[in-house]
């Protein structure tokens, strides 16, 4: 099955123009277009949007997912490049979560400091 920009954008929670950023940065080298120009999202370009867009989501920068796209494009060659730059990316995002996590318990505290103040 075949989908429009405007069905990828409506799916995924992202505006129109977004999708076509992320394309002429060139992001989705793998998209087909119709006779016209538009872009079509098939299946495999599916798959693909979903780790550009949890790349994305995680942190990565717009030029290290643009390089992650283009070894995935270059093939089996690309693979342990692909794998350290996913190990990375896990590092960064455990870290997040350990950031987060911290902001969180402060965020309690405040709270709790804050009704407490309430009750006196």
């Amino acid at each position: 099955m075949n989908y429009t920009i405007g069905q990828i954008a409506k799916m995924n929670h992202l505006s129109i123009s977004q999708l076509r950023y992320y394309d002429n940065q060139g992001l989705f080298p793998f998209l087909k277009r119709t006779e016209k120009g538009d872009r079509v999202f098939d299946e495999d370009a599916l798959k693909f949007l979903d780790i550009i867009l949890c790349l994305k989501n995680t942190g990565m920068p717009i030029k290290d997912i643009k390089q992650f796209v283009d070894w995935s494009m270059n093939g089996n060659d690309t693979i342990p490049q692909r794998l350290e730059m996913m190990k990375q990316q896990e590092i960064n995002v455990i870290q997040q979560i350990r950031d987060t996590e911290e902001n969180f318990k402060k965020i309690q505290q405040k709270i709790s400091r804050l009704e407490g103040e309430i009750q006196n």
